[in-house]
């Protein structure tokens, strides 16, 4: 019996597959006010109706200058509310279920005036993510800031609690503000914020429970290992993880890198690379995990499932490719799936 299309629950939500679709930033904001415009709407209904368990919104901002791009979306205010709820209206009549990714670039923030991070520390752009090529040098916040910026998390919770989304994950990879934070080679600050690296991410994950519903799972993306020189190793990375479980973490979304250009650790890119990573914080932490990376093939999400390496699978450039993927990669492996009525002649 295959694994990919059975129930999965967490909390008070249940997943009608173990398919989920990764947060990708499109960039499409035309208005560059951080609200979802019709682009994303069909993006993202296209994908509930193409058979996907859980749908993770791309990364989305807490302040307009937290943003990778002003093409990206914000969840900064009130009145960006209206445009997620229709969003999540959509997506739910398919048996899908959505989640919003809430984050801020930090340093990595490419239209910012002025970037900000944990330090002045400055961030080398990926050639796969910068779109302008480069990156401003970051000014270090402070103190206060730091704990203003905790209080920015909270509120965009709210926002999306409002809007009807099913979870929220925190952006704790990638080498955006919380990974930067958690990292030794980019935090070198003095203050309590330096001396305990795992400090801002449990702050961000207290405050943004402290408004969400108890049966509301709350996700965390991290980045199990660095790839630049000196960057941190996996055992480092369940270390902080173990301090964000104990905030109100229910489930983390693992994969790796993104702080900067690799060194001599390269990312292997493979099939299933990040696999091993996700099934060491499985054991290590008791906790469900999702995988992503590479694992476009049907056969292979299947065989991390079905070899207890993670609970759920995420798909991004796959979805991208093909909108209907859920239930293409269903009917693979299971050899029978159930599509929308409309489809039923081409896909059962």
């Amino acid at each position: 019996m295959a694994t990919l299309p059975t129930q999965f629950t967490i909390k008070g939500v249940e997943l009608k597959n173990r398919i989920v679709m990764a947060p990708m930033c499109q960039y499409s904001v035309d208005k560059q006010d951080g609200t979802p415009n019709n682009w994303h709407f069909v993006h993202y209904v296209s994908r509930a109706v193409g058979g996907t368990g859980l749908i993770i919104v791309e990364m989305t901002s807490v302040d307009p200058e937290g943003r990778i791009t002003n093409g990206d979306l914000g969840l900064w205010s009130d009145d960006q509310i209206p445009a997620y709820k229709r969003i999540v209206n959509e997506v739910h009549k398919y048996g899908a279920k959505i989640g919003i990714q809430i984050a801020h670039a930090g340093r990595k923030a490419e239209d910012a005036n002025q970037p900000v991070g944990p330090s002045e520390i400055a961030a080398e752009p990926l050639p796969e993510e910068s779109k302008n090529g480069e990156l401003k040098p970051p000014r270090a916040l402070t103190t206060e800031e730091v704990k203003a910026t905790v209080v920015q998390f909270k509120e965009a919770a709210r926002r999306a609690i409002e809007a009807g989304f099913d979870t929220i994950e925190l952006h704790g990879a990638h080498g955006y503000l919380m990974h930067q934070f958690l990292s030794p080679a980019i935090n070198n600050r003095t203050d309590e914020y330096g001396q305990d690296l795992s400090r801002f991410g449990v702050e961000v994950v207290q405050a943004v429970r402290s408004v969400m519903p108890k049966d509301m799972p709350l996700i965390m993306r991290m980045s199990a290992i660095e790839y630049i020189d000196g960057g941190y190793k996996i055992d480092h990375a369940i270390k902080m993880a173990k301090e964000f479980k104990k905030a109100g973490v229910d489930m983390f979304h693992i994969s790796s890198g993104g702080e900067g250009p690799p060194g001599k650790l390269k990312p292997a890119n493979h099939p299933g690379y990040q696999v091993p990573f996700a099934r060491a914080f499985k054991e290590a932490l008791n906790i469900p995990v999702i995988a992503v990376g590479n694992l476009s093939d049907p056969q292979v999400a299947e065989a991390t499932l079905a070899n207890g390496d993670a609970d759920l699978v995420a798909v991004a450039r796959g979805m991208l490719n093909d909108p209907y993927w859920g239930l293409h990669a269903i009917k693979e492996v299971a050899r029978t799936v159930t599509p929308p009525i409309q489809y039923e002649r081409a896909i059962r």
